[in-house]
Parts: C-alpha cells; sequence; structure tokens
C-alpha cells in the first residue's frame, strides 16, 4: 500500500512539473512575441493543464489563454479565458488592457462603417464591466442603428431604459484672470483651480440627458419594425419624460398618420406648433391633412401660413394650387352636361366665367413660386396651361419659353 501512494504521489509530482514546464515556455514564448508559437504550445498541451487541479497554475494558463487571444484580436475568446481566472489581482490589470483593446477596436471599425462589429465590440467592453462602462452599451446602441440592425439596437436600447441610463456628465470650467479666457478642465483640475487666485467664475454644467432620446428611438425602432402598439407605448414614456420636445410629438404624430389616424396626427401638430409656431413644414403637414379630411378651408389657411413663414416651400404653392383646382373638374362636367338652349347658354357663359376666375386666382401663386424657381417644370406647366385656356397667348409663350429652358 505504501508503495502504490509512493508511486501515486510521485505521478502527481511528475504531472505537475511537466504542467509548470510547459506553462513556462508557452510564457516565454509569449514574452518573445512569439504569439502564434505560443498559442500552440498551449493547445498541445491543453488537455495536460486543463485536467489537473492546481488554480494557480489554471490562473496563469487562463491568463496566458487570454493575453494571446486579445493581441489575436479574439476579444470573446479573450475574456471567456480571463473570466476563468479566479486570482482578481491577477486578472483586473489584462481585462483593464483587453478594455482598451476592444474599444479602440470598434472606433476604428466604426471610422470604417463596419458597425456591427464595432457595436458587438462596445457591448462586450460594456460587458467587462457593467458599472464603469454602462456609456459602451449607449454608443453599441448607436452603432446597431447606423448598421440599421433595429433589432440588435432594440435589444441594447431597451437595456438602458431598463437602467434609467441618463449619460449625463458634470463638466468644469475655470476663468483665468490673466486673459479673461474660459477653459474645461478635468475634476482633479477643477479642486485644484478652487483654491487658486489665478482662476475665477468656477462653475459646474451638467450634460443633457440622453434618456429622452433613448425612449424615442425605442418608439422610432418598434415603428419601423411594424409593432405600432409598442411604438405609441414607448413615445408615451418618451413624452413623460420630456414633454416639451418638438420630435417627440411629431414621432408620435407619424405614427398616428401611419395607422391612418388624421385626426389624432392633426391634434398633435397643432400641439407641436403650440411649441414650434414657426415651424412652416408644421403648417403645411396640416394642410395636407386638412384637405384630406374634407376641411378646404382650414388647408387653405395652412398652405398659405406655410408660404408665408417659408417662401421657398414649392410644394406649398403646388398643393395651394392644386386645391383651388379642385373644384374646376365638377364645374367642366355641369358645363358639358348643358344644352343648346338660351337658359343653358346663360348657364354655361357663369360656369365659364367661374372656371376663368379659378384659374385667374391661381395665376400669381404661380409666377411667385417660379420667381423663386424658374425651373420647377410643374409651375411653369400649369401655368402654361392655364394662359392657354383662358387664352393669354403672351403669358402661354413666355411659359413655353421657360419650359423649353427648363428641360434642356
Amino acid at each position: 500500500m505504501k508503495q502504490l501512494f509512493t508511486l501515486f504521489l510521485g505521478l502527481v509530482l511528475s504531472v505537475g512539473i511537466a504542467q509548470k514546464k510547459e506553462l513556462k515556455q508557452a510564457q516565454k514564448l509569449f514574452k518573445a512575441s512569439k504569439i502564434s508559437e505560443a498559442s500552440a504550445s498551449l493547445k498541445t498541451n491543453q488537455a495536460l493543464i486543463e485536467g489537473y487541479d492546481d488554480v494557480k497554475i489554471k490562473d496563469q494558463y487562463y491568463l496566458l489563454k487570454g493575453q494571446i487571444a486579445r493581441l489575436e484580436e479574439d476579444f470573446q475568446v479573450s475574456y471567456d479565458n480571463l473570466t476563468l481566472v479566479q486570482n482578481e489581482a491577477l486578472v483586473a490589470p489584462e481585462l483593464m488592457l483587453l478594455t482598451s483593446d476592444i474599444v479602440n477596436a470598434a472606433i476604428k471599425q466604426s471610422e470604417q462603417q463596419e458597425f456591427v462589429l464595432s457595436a458587438k465590440n462596445l457591448f462586450l467592453a460594456y460587458t467587462i464591466d457593467k458599472q464603469a462602462n454602462v456609456d459602451y452599451l449607449y454608443y453599441a446602441a448607436t452603432n446597431a442603428v447606423n448598421a440599421k440592425d433595429y433589432p440588435l439596437a432594440l435589444e441594447y436600447y431597451l437595456m438602458l431604459k431598463e437602467m434609467n441610463y441618463t449619460g449625463i456628465v458634470t463638466k468644469y470650467f475655470v476663468t483665468e484672470v490673466a486673459t479673461g479666457e474660459e477653459s474645461e478642465v478635468s475634476n482633479a483640475e477643477y479642486t485644484i483651480f478652487l483654491k487658486s487666485k489665478d482662476y475665477t467664475n468656477h462653475r459646474e454644467e451638467d450634460t443633457a440627458s440622453k434618456y429622452p432620446e433613448i425612449v424615442k428611438n425605442i418608439a422610432l425602432i418598434y415603428n419601423d419594425l411594424g409593432q405600432k402598439e409598442k411604438a405609441i407605448s414607448a413615445v408615451k414614456d418618451a413624452r413623460e419624460a420630456n414633454p416639451g420636445d418638438v420630435g417627440l410629438i411629431l414621432t408620435e404624430a407619424n405614427i398616428y398618420i401611419e395607422l391612418d389616424e388624421k385626426e389624432r396626427y392633426q391634434e398633435l401638430i397643432v400641439e407641436a406648433l403650440e411649441q414650434d409656431p414657426n415651424n412652416a413644414v408644421l403648417y403645411y403637414n396640416l394642410g395636407v391633412v386638412s384637405g384630406d379630411l374634407g376641411d378646404g378651408t382650414k388647408s387653405r389657411e395652412f398652405y398659405e401660413k406655410a408660404i408665408e413663414l417659408d417662401p421657398s416651400m414649392s410644394n406649398a404653392y403646388l398643393n395651394l394650387v392644386a386645391l383651388i383646382l379642385k373644384d374646376e373638374a365638377a364645374i367642366v362636367e355641369q358645363m358639358n352636361s348643358l344644352t343648346n338652349s338660351r337658359a343653358d347658354n346663360v348657364k354655361y357663359d357663369k360656369l365659364k366665367k367661374k372656371r376663368e376666375d379659378i384659374y385667374i386666382e391661381c395665376v400669381p401663386i404661380l409666377k411667385s413660386l417660379i420667381d423663386l424657381d424658374d425651373t420647377n417644370l410643374d409651375a411653369i406647366k400649369t401655368l402654361k396651361n392655364i394662359y392657354g385656356t383662358i387664352g393669354d397667348n403672351d403669358g402661354f409663350k413666355a411659359m413655353k419659353e421657360l419650359e423649353d429652358k427648363a428641360q434642356q
């Protein structure tokens, strides 16, 4: 029995010596920057080392595997190995190096528009230390949006929303007495400058919270994915977080217009105008929706207001003309239905005059647009046809010349 025990103990010792020898050999290769050789050495002795129950040897082994994988930019494999190291003091510096390398790689990938890879690397950097690196999760979501990988972006944004992430950063500023120039300084510098007579106007300033942006993007993504109810719920959460955000109001409005709920859309645009009363685009949109809802009077008012605020908005001119000409078809139909009787001839003349009045009403609107843009073919052709109908030959010729010039 003693012989067996001695033999077994000797076998264990010889295996342990072999493990240490092979591990040290791999470590020497690594220190000599022979990364591929070090990796091959570890793979050759993988079973030998992993099968032996020695925490110190295993820590060194997994640390080295993590280091090799990091230099090979196989960051996930590096992290997976480093998490197997039980000695926190041993692994902590390597995790910091890994985080730095991951972030640097993600920046390069983003610059090369490899947004998905960048997003996933930034998420890994966040995973390494979720408290210290939470900002990387936000940037991961941003890169996922840039990649148009909306399900991935949604996953990240929902995590940020769950933790009520704001991304608020406090910035510190001081003014140099001698020059009067204000500079941004670090927190540590700020503490020192507080005691210095050479600096004055010490102030702190918090950056804006990113939370409203996050919930807004969640709503937009749900909407893009066709999940309208979730989108509406998310945008309501966003508006509670920032009720004065015109962008959020418009996001909700756009969801309702896609649901063909034009009345609710109209209400929200009016609400947006309370926050941004000089927004010509909002008035234009109201003009479109009011026209769709059959309120021509309101539609015209909104188009005219849009033009007043932004005289270069060509679509507002054209839509206004189309709105005025809307009754023309019914007038022509009435004219065509009349007979050659004396009574009908009187009616015909009145309808003809009414039709011409409509055309003449459109002339100054179209001329104003053409004065702003003499290449707008829609406006030129419409005005040319009007001149032809009302018998203005000079106007017709002028528009024909403009049309030919614009088409060259």
